[in-house]
């Protein structure tokens, strides 16, 4: 058997291919990750007598190139993850970091680890195009935090409290009325150089003319506001320049947010298991997406602990003679945003209480135990987990048999 081990960077990789017993195959060498130099690659490697399998840690995506290529062209390919590489003893009190010595080092675990290889499958164009959605509605989230505590602190200068008089949520297009309402009204002197009528009517043709429901009892909480707030900064050019653009860089933001999530429900809803997914409690058109997106094919894992495992909530054994401990800390080694996903999803049952939903029971019973927060929130999330894994696992397998069984009912 050959166990190729290839140690992967962003433009290049190197490869070492050793057998059983130290036998050096081939001597470490480049190969630039290009069309032409990876098929050469493929060719080589299939050239080889005796069973080879490619083993690589997927790092980042540069390694989907390489894996891609190599499993088109007929060979077993193995990602593993990156931590079993590290952890893997090289036999050795030196410390070496080279690439030569890392692929040297991927080789050798692919040996020892050579029963235990899963094959690589390259995530389907839906699934890759849902995760890669995933990653930048995460990011555009955190802009729009960002860039919406920089607007309210600069208003806290010109017009205090303005946010507070307006609770519409935010509209399918990521427009949101106070962000509207701060672009025309940027200090609270636009509003208390009227009169209380004429600010009433003005402010109804603004809502007429944005789409927005109008409401008195808002413009007497707004006028009032504006009377008696103490303002920082005086109205001027340079004010309206900076409260403005803050507001419109706030809604581009919003906006980018909100078709992200459009987009993510759209795709997330031709995948098998998307039917199953949304109707679990607490995952609706926001989470179920960012679920599925992070957790990919439930198939790829063996059983629901390397799910759980993979989310990085699985609690760390520690045992040593004597010593065990029994309440350990979460692993925290898997996917930070499927981990953030499910705590908003674990906040979702606190705050609505549903008391026939078996994870709340469970979290509302760790939680009268007198367990801390973040320990029940962690116990919970891990059942939710198990529980999906279960649903999907045998809501998949169902589709399956049905499909495998009209195709035979037409072939008949």
């Amino acid at each position: 058997m050959n166990a190729v081990g290839i140690d992967v960077s962003k433009n290049k990789s190197m490869v070492s291919v050793l057998r059983p017993f130290g036998e050096v195959v081939m001597l470490p060498f480049e190969v630039k990750h290009s069309v032409a130099d990876l098929s050469e690659l493929a060719r080589q490697l299939k050239a080889i007598d005796g069973e080879t399998r490619v083993v690589m840690e997927h790092t980042g995506r540069y390694y989907e190139s390489v894996a891609n290529v190599l499993h088109e062209a007929g060979l077993f390919v193995s990602a593993v993850n990156p931590l079993l590489i590290k952890e893997y003893g090289g036999n050795s009190l030196r410390k070496v970091k080279t690439d030569k010595a890392d692929s040297q080092k991927i080789a050798r675990y692919a040996l020892d680890n050579w029963a235990d290889l899963r094959d690589y499958t390259p995530m389907d164009t839906i699934r890759y195009d849902l995760k890669t959605l995933n990653r930048q509605f995460q990011l555009a989230s955190k802009q729009k935090t960002a860039t919406s505590n920089n607007l309210i602190a600069l208003l806290e200068q010109t017009f205090p409290g303005i946010r507070k008089c307006f609770d519409s949520p935010v509209r399918s297009d990521g427009t949101q009325k106070w962000v509207d309402f701060i672009i025309t009204f940027w200090h609270a002197d636009c509003v208390r150089k009227y009169s209380k009528e004429a600010f009433a009517e003005r402010y109804r043709k603004w809502c007429k003319r944005n789409g927005y429901f109008f409401k008195s009892n808002t413009v007497d909480e707004v006028y009032e506001l504006s009377k008696s707030v103490v303002v920082l900064t005086p109205k001027s050019e340079l004010t309206k320049i900076l409260v403005q653009e803050a507001a419109k860089q706030l809604a581009v933001i919003s906006r980018s947010v909100e078709l992200y999530r459009i987009e993510m429900n759209r795709l997330a809803s031709m995948l098998p298991e998307y039917p199953v997914v949304m109707e679990m409690y607490g995952v609706g058109a926001t989470y179920g997406p960012q679920l599925m997106a992070e957790i990919g094919d439930i198939r790829r894992f063996a059983h629901k602990q390397a799910l759980v495992a993979f989310a990085g909530i699985d609690p760390m054994p520690n045992q040593s003679g004597d010593k065990n401990v029994r309440s350990n800390k979460s692993s925290k080694r898997g996917s930070p945003y499927l981990r953030k996903t499910l705590f908003n999803i674990m906040s979702c049952y606190l705050k609505t209480a549903p008391e026939n939903e078996p994870v709340f029971q469970f979290l509302d019973r760790k939680r009268a135990e007198g367990k801390p927060y973040y320990v029940y929130m962690t116990a919970s999330a891990n059942k939710f987990l198990r529980r999906y894994y279960a649903k999907v696992r045998d809501y998949l397998a169902l589709t399956v048999s049905a499909d495998t069984d009209s195709d035979q009912s037409l072939t008949d």
